[in-house]
């Protein structure tokens, strides 16, 4: 589902250098990314989805070489194959969680929105506990009923590749439990594949593998 090789990453102007000869997950594999601050964690989140571009290297995914995608082809290519659940949650205060839910069929042609798949939405918005919040607005919810509302709008496509930035990290023990079984159950029903940045060691054992930045060459802030 992912391989990644020779990756070479700068932030023009600045310090940070990310450096990954080689590193690859399996398709239906759930694996857990650790490691310090700054390591480079979320970047490579931002390169597996195309919002950053190598320096060098090659990034597969899905058997579609993302780094050799141009812009528009890139934005298709995540928003049909790959549901990702930003740490800063990317909802638009503007519109309701119902909308920013249903955001990636407003996007682009590539989705098609149509009875099924808000019947689907909604369902997600009731598993999620948040039925009774859809017509507010982002600025009206809590951290853990934003983070909510930015995983179901990731799981919506039923993408083939769920990459997860903190996904947890602002939910109570209860909830954490529930919105992990959550993501669990829609990779294993859909064949679909988890890699998910957690400073959350105790959830390490409910993952098949756990990549640790340790292992890559990275300095800077990410």
């Amino acid at each position: 589902m992912i391989s990644v090789r020779g990756l070479e990453f700068k932030y023009e102007g600045g310090e940070f250098h990310l450096t990954m000869p080689e590193f690859g997950v399996e398709r239906g594999e759930k694996v857990a990314v650790i490691g310090p601050s700054g390591s480079g964690k979320t970047t490579l989140l931002n390169l597996l989805a195309g919002i950053l571009s190598p320096v060098a290297g090659t990034i597969t995914v899905a058997g579609t070489e993302v780094s050799a995608l141009g812009d528009t082809e890139r934005r298709d290519f995540r928003i049909t194959t790959i549901g990702f659940v930003f740490q800063d949650f990317e909802l638009l205060d503007y519109l309701t969680v119902t909308d920013n839910i249903l955001l990636p069929y407003r996007i682009t042609s590539a989705l098609a929105l149509d009875r099924d798949v808000r019947a689907r939405a909604t369902a997600l918005a009731g598993e999620m506990g948040i039925s009774d919040l859809v017509q507010r607005h982002p600025s009206e919810l809590s951290q853990g009923e934003k983070q909510r509302a930015a995983i179901c709008r990731a799981l919506l496509p039923r993408p083939r590749l769920i990459l997860a930035d903190e996904a947890t990290g602002n939910l109570d023990p209860v909830n954490k439990t529930h919105i992990l079984d959550l993501l669990f159950r829609s990779v294993d029903h859909h064949e679909a594949t988890l890699l998910a940045v957690t400073h959350d060691h105790e959830l390490l054992d409910r993952f098949d593998r756990v990549a640790d930045f340790k292992d890559f060459h990275a300095w800077g802030d990410a």
